[in-house]
């Protein structure tokens, strides 16, 4: 199915040929791959389709650079096979140029992120796709792009980046097309056959966000502090009149983060606290009570060619009490979420063949999500890649027990070019 998918989108000397002729005539670098990719669920769903993945993409990213600034494109083209659809996608679109000396400004559809956690998250809130982490696309599609003006100033002082987004940027949300998930409103797992109606917020300046960081490298210490105002970057609300439609509070979030050498690796820890502003007494069930968030980790290396890392994250919920009384019926989350993580890296072959196992595991959820992965670069183009998203969970209404039967394989195969 692979090989099949990825002879269909071009031939390999065709982009090469393309590549070169873009930047003898017009001077402008080009790269990109195409790729194919397969998954299949390793359980029954009785709300999706057995296949989680098949499809085929092409990416070519393109870069000019003129004396005044650089223009980045970066566009893609799939080809899917589960949904029997073909979608063009921008990731990237900007200009980067700087108008002073110690300024910065890109301006234009562009990846953000910022923060210290490894595929943990308190104040990096830039868009996230969880529907392509979970079944098996690249690490690179977590991010998602924002539409966004960042301007960057660099001071003795402190570094800052301010971000201000014109229309919000929400994250691809786990919404039932793709993958199942717990419906409280139905009080069980749902998928294809109920998939919310959400209330957009798409109104120019009245639905903006702004995302503020200073930073500073003291000796060998990373030192941050953040702020955000906009809203949850899911929908973390709902509207019950007439029929439930998911919504996206208002929220503002304020952290903070250090990173420096430990002992024989490097250790992390972060901060933040999210002011859910339209339910500050927590006496609203329908939206998200205000929380505070931790998060610490250490990395070393283990062995020749070997790493491992650990984190220990935290969420609680204020006004927990408020939040009890209001529930009627239905699920009650706890006031505090613990969640623990494991990353083991091993390099072979030298370095052409990568191992890779990331755990999260949630004591009092008791529930867990497994990411395994191998890569094998086979020369300078091609990439095999194969993996398996395991989810665990006693119940069903937990954040990774909602996903046991989402668990599944995948395979890929890129040309690089």
């Amino acid at each position: 199915m692979i090989c099949t998918l990825l002879g269909s989108l071009t031939a390999q000397a065709g982009m090469s040929e393309l590549k070169n002729s873009l930047y003898d005539t017009y001077e402008i670098d080009t790269a990109g791959f195409i790729e194919a990719r397969g998954g299949i669920r390793t359980k029954n769903d009785p709300y999706e389709k057995e296949y989680s993945l098949a499809e085929a993409r092409l990416q070519l990213d393109l870069s000019k650079d003129y004396s005044w600034g650089v223009v980045k494109v970066k566009g893609e083209l799939l080809a899917d096979g589960v949904e029997n659809k073909v979608i063009g996608d921008l990731r990237d679109l900007n200009l980067l140029f700087s108008p002073l000396d110690s300024m910065d400004m890109k301006i234009g559809r562009q990846v953000l992120t910022w923060g210290t956690g490894d595929l943990l998250f308190i104040n990096d809130m830039f868009p996230k796709d969880w529907q392509s982490f979970f079944i098996g696309r690249d690490d690179e599609y977590l991010k998602a792009p924002s539409d966004a003006i960042k301007t960057s100033y660099f001071t003795n002082l402190a570094n800052i980046d301010f971000v201000w987004t014109p229309i919000f940027d929400e994250s691809n949300h786990i919404s039932g097309e793709r993958i199942s998930y717990w419906n409280g409103v139905l009080g069980r797992t749902a998928g294809r056959d109920y998939i919310f109606e959400v209330d957009n917020r798409n109104s120019l300046f009245d639905d903006s966000e702004f995302s503020l960081r200073l930073s500073r490298n003291i000796k060998s210490m990373e030192i941050a502090l953040y702020a955000y105002s906009g809203f949850w970057k899911e929908p973390e609300g709902m509207t019950m009149e007439q029929s439930p439609r998911l919504r996206y509070p208002r929220l503002s979030v304020y952290g903070a983060s250090l990173r420096a050498p430990i002992y024989k690796g490097i250790g992390n820890i972060e901060v933040g606290y999210y002011d859910s502003r339209q339910d500050r007494d927590g006496n609203d069930p329908y939206t998200r009570n205000s929380e505070a968030r931790l998060l610490t980790g250490y990395e070393q290396e283990l062995a020749h060619n070997f790493t491992g890392g650990a984190q220990y994250y935290l969420e609680y919920m204020r006004d927990h009490n408020a939040y009890k009384s209001s529930i009627n019926n239905g699920t009650e989350r706890d006031k505090f979420r613990h969640l623990f993580t494991i990353r083991l890296t091993k390099l072979l072959m030298n370095q052409n063949l990568i191992l890779s196992l990331f755990t999260y595991f949630s004591p009092n959820d008791r529930d867990a999500y497994v990411r395994f992965k191998s890569q094998y670069k086979m020369d300078d183009h091609w990439l095999l890649e194969a993996g398996v998203n395991l989810f665990q969970g006693k119940h069903d209404h937990t954040f990774w027990g909602q996903f046991e039967n989402n668990s599944n394989l995948y395979a890929a195969a890129r040309w690089s070019f």
